[in-house]
């Protein structure tokens, strides 16, 4: 057995005690990965030649498994450590030879790592090639080392194959899109060490495939240009791109790199000059280069808006742009025209394309060539517009050009033959119909028609123009009181008016409103009271159905007309019906108007029963004013009992703590009419208001305590109840103030005026018994104290005092 071993490792007899017990187990189980592993282990102190010895023993004894591939990477990290290069590869391959394919993965990351390491790429790349016919998804791995190492033009070969690859997907996260600008870039920039491929048929080949990105890789190709020398193929380049490029970022970019490089051309050039000299034919084509540049910034605003128009070729807003970018240039503007006018589709044309046939038409005009002008425009008239309107405006931009040049009768026969009535009608919103069939219910053309007609044509043309309008209902109510304005210049006024009556027949509220107004207006300067009865038919016709917005000016007209021609109680009732039927936000201006006008015609005294129904239908504020003016009136008047009647009637819509004006000015009253019993009855009065409003207060005070308190267990778990405690608490107080708003008491409805029924006799009867500077008032209160009443004693005070001036109030109504 011993001579066996000492046969299978002869340099191994010195240590046969040592090695004795190793070799015993490895032939005992000779398959074991444990055994040889210990036995390399014992071993790594000795030499190198006994490991490897070992280790090819190891690896002709095991199977091709898992263990024998972990025998293969131990031995092969060996043999690298040891830098033996040819036996490394020599193993590697072995390796790869002697394991299954599925588990070279563990192989070929330490082979391709020993292949990076070696001073010859020529090596390493042979080995990458043998990997990507494995695992061709590691090709950016190969490619990052080709560039590495200087590699280029195979780098750029296999970076072009994976771009060219749908199914590649980069390990890295690139996406199809980077990997062409990385290949453009390499590509470009060293064209002196790419010589396997077509750089021009690549880039050219991206610039289809991404649309979207074009400016980069227009880039790219004019740099590959200008580093291989070839600086006019650069240029044309650079040229292309900006005529092509259809974004406003690409054409910037392009652009910013064709100036860079027309700069970088003339700096190289004056570098050139200054070191060699200057001669005439190196001044010639530095001013050559300088000429150059200075035409491509010149160049920029027109070639943007090119941009623009490729973008969108129906913008009419850019046409017209380019038109002002050739100013001074006769040639390039009708050519723009021209152009445009072929060029824009009507109906997707953002804009109104008919400006560009005005324009054009107005360039000819302007230099004096009417003839190609009026050709322009009626090749307009023909054009199939999007719009009625669109048309309607060349024809009035013709009529106002022969107009300008006092070609009046051109002008006319123009909007004549734009208004004649096609022989297939079609209405105005038929969308479906070509414009030149709408356009004669244009009332743009219609109206300009008109306006030539009364300035040029006669009566009866002008007339039969407006009739036209009106038949076609495409009258506005300007147009109406414009032909009735017409007819009454010309005294045809029955005519006039029978053309607002048209009109109002046309038109309802609140259109109607303007020729109604012009039409009451003109009629009563024409007739006064001469036609009253058919005056006061037209306004009660106007009334019927008028919006309480616009009652107002026909109520003031219509009373204007009675107090002028017509009866004062007629007038009186006009604004009596004026104050309920106009808008709230009127009513009170119009009570006033009614009090004013009353007291003008009827005195004062006759303004009572106004005052007294304004206070009951005015709001509070409004309602304050006219109780303050209304006691004005009876003071000057000398009824001094009236008057104080009247403030205590007010009182009760007084909040002492946001009227105080009206307790001043009733102070100041009773301090010149009054005595210190009348004093005495307004501070009670005052304090009963005050505590009633602070009464309200304190109950709904109390109220949201209360529903506070019984809310606790909402409070404390609202959640249970399905609501934040923000949402409840809003409901409470609006539960809270309609209970309020129930409980509040209606001062209006207890203060309201009560009228006798006694007899206007048995009033004057009264008048001449009783003193009218007396108040019948009980003095049962008066033996108290004032200040020891509590708030509930006044309130009943209060409540008595109420009762008595309702009978004082009674006996002076």
């Amino acid at each position: 057995m011993y001579a066996t071993l000492y046969k299978m490792c002869p340099s191994a007899r010195h240590d046969e005690e040592d090695d004795l017990p190793y070799e015993e187990e490895i032939i005992r189980n000779p398959y074991s990965v444990k055994c040889w592993m210990r036995y390399i282990e014992f071993k790594q102190n000795g030499t190198m030649s006994i490991l490897n010895m070992i280790y090819e023993r190891a690896l002709k004894e095991l199977p091709g498994s898992i263990p024998h591939n972990l025998i293969w990477l131990d031995y092969c990290q060996f043999l690298v450590s040891q830098c033996k290069i040819t036996r490394s590869r020599r193993t590697f391959d072995r390796a790869l030879r002697a394991l299954p394919v599925t588990q070279h993965p563990r192989i070929w990351p330490l082979y391709l790592r020993f292949a990076r390491n070696l001073p010859l790429p020529e090596t390493a790349i042979r080995v990458y090639r043998r990997y990507l016919k494995l695992s061709p998804e590691n090709a950016e791995e190969y490619i990052d080392y080709l560039r590495s190492c200087g590699k280029l033009d195979e780098a750029a070969v296999r970076l072009a194959a994976v771009v060219n690859d749908e199914s590649f997907v980069s390990k890295e996260g690139k996406s199809n899109y980077q990997l062409w600008h990385e290949l453009c870039d390499l590509i470009s920039q060293n064209p002196d060490k790419v010589n396997s491929l077509n750089v021009g048929a690549i880039i050219r080949g991206g610039l289809t495939r991404f649309t979207d990105q074009l400016g980069k890789l227009w880039c790219s190709l004019a740099d590959y240009y200008i580093r291989s020398g070839h600086f006019e193929k650069a240029r044309d380049v650079y040229e292309e791109a900006i005529l092509t490029v259809v974004t406003v970022r690409d054409f910037t970019q392009v652009f910013d790199s064709y100036a860079q490089f027309e700069e970088s051309m003339i700096a190289a050039k004056m570098e050139t000059t200054s070191e060699l000299g200057k001669d005439e034919e190196e001044d010639v084509d530095l001013e050559l280069r300088l000429a150059r540049f200075e035409q491509l910034i010149a160049r920029r605003p027109l070639l943007l808006n090119s941009v623009l128009l490729r973008q969108n070729p129906h913008n009419v807003h850019e046409w017209h742009k380019r038109v002002k970018l050739y100013e001074g240039k006769p040639r390039q503007i009708i050519n723009t025209y021209t152009e445009a006018v072929q060029t824009v589709d009507p109906m997707k044309a953002t804009g109104k394309p008919s400006s560009l046939w005005v324009s054009f038409a107005k360039f000819y005009e302007e230099n004096e060539q009417l003839d190609d002008a009026r050709t322009i425009f009626e090749k307009a008239t023909k054009v199939n517009y999007k719009q009625v309107d669109d048309l309607a405006g060349v024809w009035c931009e013709y009529g106002e050009m022969e107009l300008r040049h006092e070609n009046y009768e051109q002008a006319l026969r123009i909007l004549r033959k734009a208004t004649a009535i096609p022989s297939k009608k079609a209405e105005y919103f038929d969308v479906s119909e070509p414009v030149q069939n709408r356009v004669y219910k244009s009332l743009k053309v219609w109206s300009m028609l008109a306006d030539l007609e009364e300035s040029m044509g006669t009566f009866q043309s002008t007339k039969a123009v407006y009739d036209r309008i009106i038949d076609l209902r495409i009258a506005t109510p300007q147009i109406i009181i414009n032909y009735a304005m017409f007819l009454e210049e010309h005294n045809y006024f029955e005519e006039s008016f029978k053309a607002y009556e048209r009109g109002i027949a046309l038109f309802r509220w609140p259109n109607v409103y303007d020729i109604w107004n012009t039409y009451l207006t003109k009629f009563i300067d024409r007739y006064g009271g001469k036609k009253l009865e058919r005056a006061r038919d037209l306004f009660e016709q106007a009334l019927d159905g008028c919006p309480a917005k616009f009652a107002k000016t026909i109520y003031l007209l219509y009373a204007k007309l009675e107090e002028e021609f017509g009866l004062a109680r007629h007038a009186m009732a006009v604004y009596e019906r004026a104050t309920q039927a106009v808008d709230n936000t009127e009513r009170h201006h119009m009570f006033n108007i009614y009090i004013k006008r009353a007291a003008e015609i009827y005195g004062v005294t006759y303004t009572r029963a106004i005052y007294q129904k304004a206070i009951e239908v005015l709001p509070d504020e409004h309602s304050r004013d006219m109780c303050l003016r209304f006691a004005d009136m009876e003071s000057k008047l000398g009824e001094i009992d009236r008057g104080r009647a009247i403030y205590s009637y007010c009182s009760q819509i007084c909040d002492p703590r946001m009227t105080a004006t009206f307790w001043q000015t009733w102070k100041e009253f009773e301090i010149r009419h009054g005595n210190e019993d009348t004093i005495r009855e307004m501070l009670r009065i005052k304090r009963s208001v005050q505590a009633t409003y602070n009464t309200q207060v304190n109950f709904m005070s109390s109220q949201m305590m209360k529903a506070t308190t019984n809310a606790t267990i909402s409070d404390l778990a609202p959640g249970q109840l399905g609501l934040d405690d923000m949402k409840l608490l809003e409901q409470q107080a609006q539960q809270l103030a309609a209970e309020a708003e129930q409980d509040k008491p209606k001062l209006k409805e207890k203060i309201l005026f009560v009228r006798s029924d006694t007899s206007r006799s048995e009033l004057a009867e009264l008048a001449k018994q009783a003193n009218p500077d007396e108040i019948d008032i009980d003095d049962e209160d008066e033996d108290g104290d004032d200040e020891d009443q509590g708030p509930e004693g006044e309130l009943q005070h209060h409540q008595g005092a109420l009762f008595r001036r309702e009978q004082c109030y009674r006996t002076f109504t």
